[in-house]
C-alpha cells in the first residue's frame, strides 16, 4: 500500500486534515476558485490588434492557415514573426509566411559570426542590408540575459551587450533602414533571488533561474543600464523592450527610461502572470505609458492563448487560474483598460513605432 493511498484512506475516515496539507507537493496545488465573482468569456479582441512579439511556431502550411484562420476568429490583424535568424535560415522563414497577404511581418536577427574580428560590424551591416532587402522590417528577437546577446543565429556573441561599441554602426544602421529592434533584457527578478521559501515567484524561478555565481555575468541593473546606453547613443533608432523589459516588479524602473527617451517602446508578451496579481499597480503604470506599450503574446497561436489575453487587458474579472498556460501558483485578476489605452495597445502604438 502505498503513502498515497494511506493518506486517502485517513482523509476518508476524517483523520488529520493537516497532515494531508503536509503531504501535498508544491509543483502539484491546482486551486480552484471558489468566488462567484464576475466570469467573462472573450472570443474576440475588442479593436484590431498587431501581435509585435510572436515566433515562427507554425512550420507548414497547414499550421500556418491554422494560424491565420485563428487570427481572424479573434481580431488579430497582423503577427510580427521575431525570427531570430540571417542568411539562408531567414530567408527560408520570410518565404513561407510572406505568401498570406500581409498578415504577418518577418523581422531578423543580427549576423554575430566573426564578432570577435577586426571588421565584423561592416560584415553585419551588409547582411543586415541584404536581410531588409529581402524583407526584414525590424530586428529581434536580440537576447541578453547577461552573458551577452545569445539569441540571434547562427552564431551568438558571449561576452558582447547591445551597448557595445562595435554594435553602433549595426544600431544606426536600422534607424536609417527604419528597421526597429525588438531586444530582450534580463529576467523576471524572482530568477535572480534564492530559491527557498521566500521566493515569490518560485514555481517559475527555479525553472528559469539565473546563476547569479557566473564570471562575467551581469546582473538585472546592469543589463538595463546597457539597454538605456543603447537607445540614449542611437536616438534615430526606435528600441522595442520585450516583457516591460522584465521590471514589472519595478515599473519606475523603466519608467524612468521611458520618461527620458522618445524611441523606447515595451512590449507586454508572455509576462501577464507575472503582473496580474497587483492589478491597481499594473493598471496605473498602463494609464501613465499608454503611448509606449504595445501587444504581444510569445506564448504560441493557440486560440485560447489569446482569449486570456484579452480577459485579462480588458475585463475586470477577479481571481480566476489559467494553469495550463502560467507556471505560477497564484490567481489572475483583470485589468478592466478603457478603450482609448486598448485601442491603443493593440494597434495604434505599434502603427506608430512601426511608422506603418
Amino acid at each position: 500500500m502505498t503513502n498515497r493511498t494511506i493518506l486517502v484512506i485517513l482523509i476518508c475516515l476524517g483523520f488529520s486534515n493537516s497532515y494531508a496539507q503536509e503531504e501535498i507537493l508544491l509543483k502539484d496545488y491546482d486551486p480552484v476558485s471558489i468566488y462567484r465573482s464576475q466570469k467573462t468569456e472573450i472570443k474576440k479582441a475588442k479593436f484590431p490588434i498587431i501581435d509585435l512579439h510572436s515566433h515562427p511556431y507554425a512550420t507548414t502550411k497547414e499550421e500556418i492557415e491554422q494560424w491565420v484562420h485563428a487570427m481572424d476568429e479573434l481580431g488579430i490583424e497582423r503577427t510580427t514573426i521575431l525570427t531570430y535568424q540571417t542568411g539562408k535560415a531567414f530567408d527560408s522563414i520570410y518565404n513561407i509566411y510572406s505568401k498570406y497577404d500581409g498578415r504577418f511581418e518577418l523581422w531578423c536577427g543580427f549576423y554575430f559570426t566573426g564578432y570577435e574580428k577586426e571588421g565584423w560590424s561592416e560584415i553585419a551591416v551588409k547582411e543586415l542590408e541584404r536581410c531588409y532587402e529581402v524583407g526584414a522590417r525590424g530586428v529581434g528577437e536580440i537576447g541578453d540575459k547577461g552573458e551577452g546577446m545569445l539569441y540571434s543565429k547562427p552564431t551568438p556573441a558571449y561576452g558582447m551587450h547591445i551597448d557595445d561599441e562595435r554594435m553602433k554602426p549595426l544600431l544606426k544602421r536600422c534607424g536609417e533602414l527604419g528597421m526597429p529592434i525588438s531586444i530582450h533584457v534580463a529576467e523576471p527578478y524572482w530568477m535572480y533571488e534564492p530559491i527557498d521559501l521566500h521566493n515569490d515567484g518560485l514555481m517559475n524561478a527555479a525553472e528559469w533561474k539565473i546563476d547569479t555565481s557566473k564570471k562575467g555575468l551581469l546582473l538585472h541593473a546592469e543589463l538595463i543600464k546597457t539597454l538605456e546606453n543603447a537607445v540614449k547613443n542611437s536616438p534615430g533608432t526606435t528600441f522595442i523592450a520585450c516583457h516591460y523589459a522584465n521590471c514589472s516588479y519595478d515599473f519606475s524602473i523603466i519608467g524612468k527610461l521611458l520618461d527620458s527617451y522618445d524611441n523606447l517602446y515595451l512590449d507586454i508578451a508572455a509576462r501577464y502572470a507575472e503582473v496580474t496579481p497587483v492589478p491597481r499597480y499594473t493598471k496605473a503604470f498602463f494609464e501613465k505609458y499608454q503611448d509606449r506599450l504595445m501587444y504581444g503574446t510569445d506564448m504560441g497561436f493557440d486560440p485560447e492563448m489569446y482569449k486570456i489575453t484579452f480577459r485579462i487587458l480588458e475585463t475586470e474579472d477577479e481571481h480566476f487560474y489559467k494553469k495550463s498556460q502560467f507556471g505560477y501558483h497564484w490567481a489572475l485578476n483583470g485589468l478592466g483598460l478603457g478603450d482609448t489605452i486598448l485601442k491603443k495597445l493593440y494597434h495604434e502604438n505599434a502603427r506608430k513605432a512601426l511608422n506603418h
